[in-house]
């Protein structure tokens, strides 16, 4: 089945406006357990066309990312940035927020387009932050700084992520990652900026409060 015609449409029925746990300033369109979009499995998204929805959700990873960038903004302030893999927009409203001059939010998935659009304008930063769906792996970004949460959690996408940051900080580029301890993160070459306990739901990581870590690329 091809997926439901309005996007922001289908975000705005289907998810509460709600501020992040880990970083309250931000308000989310996200699903949660008054929202139907939270009971549905997998077969049901497929049956009505429906990627597996990330952008529906603050993950771990990009609540620590976004808790860090917001107490630290001197590392942002004045930069271009990139999230990549955006999903919901957090990591780049943060950034936004924080004084990025303009935040590319970076998704594959159309539904995440639309959700980035709608988070943005409910955090004032509509203006600074751009979602953009193309696939930027192997591209070199105008930017001075690449946000990444969340995207060590499968082994074929993590080597093509790590190799592309690598490559990216080789000419220059900060890179940040929030992770919550993937299978995949590449800990080599990385330092541990800041670490959280994080509260997280349950039924997405199998934990009520999560412990994640701020990372940066280093040479």
């Amino acid at each position: 089945m091809r997926p439901p015609d309005d996007p922001a449409g289908f975000i705005r029925a289907n998810t509460r406006l709600l501020p992040v746990p880990y970083a309250p300033e931000i308000r989310l369109h996200v699903a949660d357990e008054a929202t139907a979009l939270w009971q549905k499995t997998e077969d049901e998204l497929n049956a009505i066309g429906l990627p597996p929805p990330f952008w529906a959700f603050a993950w771990a990873g990009g609540q620590a990312l976004s808790r860090y960038i917001l107490d630290n903004p001197v590392l942002v302030d004045g930069t271009m940035a990139v999230d990549f893999a955006s999903g919901s927009g957090l990591v780049a409203i943060a950034a936004a927020r924080a004084g990025a001059r303009r935040v590319l939010a970076s998704d594959l998935d159309p539904f995440a387009m639309a959700a980035i659009r709608l988070n943005a304008a409910a955090n004032d930063v509509a203006g600074r932050v751009e979602p953009i769906s193309d696939d930027l792996l192997g591209t070199v970004p105008e930017a001075d700084l690449v946000l990444a949460a969340d995207v060590f959690y499968e082994r074929d996408l993590a080597a093509a992520v790590t190799d592309w940051l690598f490559g990216l900080h080789a000419r220059g580029v900060t890179v940040l990652i929030g992770d919550p301890g993937r299978t995949y993160l590449p800990r080599t070459r990385l330092t541990c900026l800041a670490s959280y306990e994080v509260p997280v739901s349950r039924d997405l990581e199998d934990a009520e409060i999560k412990r994640s870590h701020v990372w940066r690329l280093e040479t």
